[in-house]
């Protein structure tokens, strides 16, 4: 295990949060989701601050940003590039699209057709992208940010299952505190602090503490509590289904990286109490009229800590 990497992630929490006001607790997951190797669903209303978001995690890392407005006619190769041919050298020519950066911001998801969706599957899973036969790999790190407007807006098509479950953790910003509305309202615009805040980390350090998460002990009580959390999901009855043996595996990673964020080289039950709702909700499937968030609660509070 390295030095404690404490001062820098709190440095980086420090640099969000002047972008991002009185959101400490979405910045953690948000920060222990990339450090977990996950991708991370936002799913708000227009104006509350994602973009924004996913544009300051990229600044405080000095990741390579892209932006990819999702719309009905989006197609997949608008998002994993296409292959053109080349006159010069009488063969094709694959042009990489906006998939291959570091950092991609896949803007309004559920707008865009259930094929192009599906275009992220690979990418998002396997970390390469497949093209006429040949496999390219992504960067490294590559960590994908969806925003997704609420379901009930006219124009969306809901995530499936499967794309749903590519995503580490999901959560919403909400409306700002008084406090940080106002100083949202008297201050310099965010987009000018962004672009004037300086990296606090770098891409090789980033890739460093994702493996360092990795390396966080959970010990054998804590993998036992974990699995009573997993198999009271299954039990639960307002679902339909509960958490898969990935999710669990999810649900370690998650932990891992919030305990690292904590300080500490081993988990602890209030490090998976912590990341629980975010990453185990949107994998919940509900009953008629029951909610994921309350559910995931109720799960957590129904489980005794060994």
């Amino acid at each position: 295990m390295s030095s404690n990497p404490g001062p820098e992630l709190n440095a980086a929490l420090a640099a969000l949060s002047t972008i991002i006001l009185g959101k400490e607790r979405q910045l953690r997951l948000s920060l222990a989701c990339l450090l977990a190797r996950g991708h991370l669903l936002i799913e708000d209303l227009p104006g509350v601050g994602k973009t924004t978001l996913a544009l300051a995690l990229a600044r405080v890392f000095g990741l390579h940003f892209q932006r990819l407005q999702f719309t009905s006619d989006l197609l997949p190769a608008d998002i994993l590039g296409v292959s053109i041919y080349d006159t010069g050298t009488g063969g094709f020519r694959f042009h990489p699209g906006p998939v291959f950066s570091e950092v991609v911001l896949a803007d309004e998801i559920n707008r865009a057709s259930p094929k192009t969706q599906s275009a992220l599957l690979e990418a998002m899973e396997e970390r390469q992208v497949t093209s006429d036969g040949a496999t390219r790999a992504l960067p490294d790190p590559f960590f994908v940010i969806a925003t997704q407007n609420p379901g009930e807006q006219i124009g969306t098509y809901p995530l499936p299952e499967s794309q749903l479950d590519r995503f580490l953790m999901r959560l919403s910003l909400g409306y700002p505190a008084a406090a940080a509305e106002r100083a949202l309202l008297i201050e310099p615009e965010r987009r000018d602090l962004l672009a004037g805040l300086p990296p606090v980390l770098t891409a090789a350090r980033l890739c460093e503490l994702q493996a360092e998460v990795r390396r966080v002990r959970t010990a054998p009580a804590l993998v036992d509590y974990l699995l009573a959390l997993v198999r009271a999901s299954r039990e639960h009855r307002a679902l339909r289904h509960g958490l898969s043996p990935r999710a669990g595996l999810a649900l370690k990673h998650a932990a891992q990286a919030w305990a690292l964020l904590e300080g500490r080289h081993g988990v602890i039950p209030e490090d998976l109490q912590a990341v629980f709702t975010a990453v185990a909700a949107h994998r919940l499937s509900v009953a008629e009229r029951a909610d994921a968030q309350v559910v995931a609660a109720e799960i957590v509070a129904s489980v005794a800590v060994p």
